[in-house]
């Protein structure tokens, strides 16, 4: 796909990685429509970084784990911008649970947020997408839902889920030309509710022996954009750590 005067919607992108991701796509030329929760200073300074590229960007909240809120999305981001042409579902909750301590409540938002909202969102995309235009859909995983294990578990059973959901909608919307994948991320950025410290030894398991950047995260982004003929693939990007 030719990212220039493309218009791209990208949950969670007032900062951290959804960021990176905004700005990137803007400095190909794309307009940006930035959703987020609760962080409107953080939104707004985004906005203007991205119009520092000469690209148009619109920003606006809504809560994606209500799911009344998550039906007007796709509506509001096509009256802000006119057009949508790629969907990255980025926005994530973490629940900092394991097995025995997650409960009904940590659960249900983690589906909702992590995996029911961006079902929503694609069929909502897909289906204002008019006839005959093409289109991109990008959710953003987690290393761990290919290996999960007992932490932040309500977290990683709905990455889980978004793997399977990013293969299933990838067959059933690939004769319309709409391409769907994911990006599995290593350690790129700390958790909001982790000990940085913890973030820092995960070098000992990581074969690259670092960890990785937004930017890395963001250079898988392009290519999948790039690439007309690929689908249903999830890209890890985790320095080799799904290896070992």
């Amino acid at each position: 796909m030719e990212l220039k005067n493309k218009t791209a919607l990208i949950t969670g992108s007032a900062k951290r990685v959804g960021k990176t991701l905004a700005l990137a796509l803007a400095e190909r030329g794309c307009h940006i429509v930035v959703h987020y929760g609760r962080s409107a200073d953080a939104a707004r300074e985004t906005v203007r970084e991205i119009e520092a590229c000469g690209v148009s960007a619109w920003a606006f909240s809504a809560n994606l784990g209500d799911e009344t809120a998550v039906a007007g999305v796709i509506p509001h981001a096509l009256a802000l911008a006119g057009r949508l042409d790629i969907l990255i579902n980025s926005a994530s909750i973490f629940p900092p649970e394991d097995f025995l301590s997650a409960d009904s409540q940590t659960w249900d938002r983690a589906m909702m947020v992590n995996l029911k909202t961006p079902f929503l969102l694609s069929q909502a995309f897909v289906r204002a997408l008019p006839e005959g235009q093409p289109g991109k859909i990008i959710n953003l995983l987690d290393v761990v839902a290919m290996r999960p294990q007992n932490h932040h578990f309500s977290y990683t059973i709905s990455k889980t889920g978004l793997a399977g959901l990013t293969q299933a909608m990838a067959v059933a919307v690939a004769a319309r030309n709409i391409q769907v994948n994911g990006i599995a991320l290593g350690a790129i950025l700390p958790n909001v509710n982790d000990d940085p410290a913890l973030f820092a030894r995960l070098v000992e398991r990581i074969p690259a022996r670092r960890t990785g950047s937004p930017a890395d995260v963001a250079q898988a982004m392009l290519y999948l954009l790039d690439a007309d003929f690929v689908t249903g693939e999830i890209i890890r990007v985790d320095g080799g750590r799904h290896l070992v």
